[in-house]
């Protein structure tokens, strides 16, 4: 019998969980726990961490678990790594459902950079307004130029003091083209600082920019272990050997 578990926490993931239920497979649903009211999934869902690579596998072995599906975010690079070595360990198959990053299209003004530390270092001398589209864990290096004037959105309040004074915006995408349009013009933003995390639902700010001219700071994704890697749900539920139309 197939018991799945998706390691999520992404639309991509809430899209296959959807699948999963009208297909009547078995799995489980896993959130990170950094968001504290996750979105409500058909599935039975376990919140947070499982304690690295050995716990991870002690999850698989003790729950039955017999496919593991890493969709979580592209730069959740900690967890991606640890599903490598734990299904590895445990003789599980794995894939990832990964969404292809984005691409420049004419009119886009990006500076590609490998890391934080390398966009912070890349930020100009001059005051200026930034808006950071990377998540709260990632933003303590900016401190280390507190000249600029920094636009944050997180989706739930911030619990701790931050780094640095910073405009909080609350919200929860995705989010249209004409609102990251109103966003960044009503802001006066200058700069971008963003991840390569790729799919629709964050795009709209990237094509904002790009109409307004804006330079983006893009954070290319980490390197990961080999791993079988596909891009849409059909081709997850084909690997798990259903289709998406049963149980429709």
């Amino acid at each position: 019998m197939t018991r799945a578990l998706i390691l999520g926490g992404t639309a991509d993931a809430s899209l296959l969980a959807a699948a999963i239920a009208r297909a009547g497979i078995e799995a489980v649903y896993s959130y990170g726990g950094r968001t504290r009211a996750p979105a409500d999934q058909p599935l039975p869902t376990r919140i947070g961490g499982f304690g690295g690579v050995s716990g991870l596998a002690d999850y698989i072995r003790r729950e039955g678990i017999t496919h593991v599906i890493d969709a979580t975010h592209p730069f959740a690079a900690e967890m991606s790594r640890n599903a490598v070595e734990a299904c590895a360990e445990t003789a599980t198959p794995l894939i990832a459902l990964e969404r292809p990053p984005w691409t420049k299209a004419p009119g886009d003004n990006w500076i590609e950079v490998t890391d934080v530390s390398a966009a912070v270092a890349a930020l100009p001398e001059a005051p200026a307004k930034v808006f950071l589209a990377i998540g709260r864990q990632h933003i303590a290096p900016f401190a280390n130029k507190p000249q600029h004037t920094y636009s944050l959105r997180f989706v739930d309040p911030p619990e701790a003091p931050l780094p640095f004074a910073a405009d909080v915006i609350v919200s929860r995408g995705p989010f249209t083209f004409d609102s990251e349009l109103d966003l960044l013009h009503g802001r006066g933003i200058g700069w971008i600082v963003a991840r390569n995390s790729g799919g629709d639902g964050a795009r709209a700010k990237i094509d904002a920019a790009r109409m307004l001219g804006l330079p983006v700071m893009m954070i290319s994704r980490p390197e990961l272990p080999e791993r079988l890697r596909v891009e849409s749900v059909a081709e997850i539920m084909q690997w798990l050997g259903h289709s998406t139309r049963l149980g429709a």
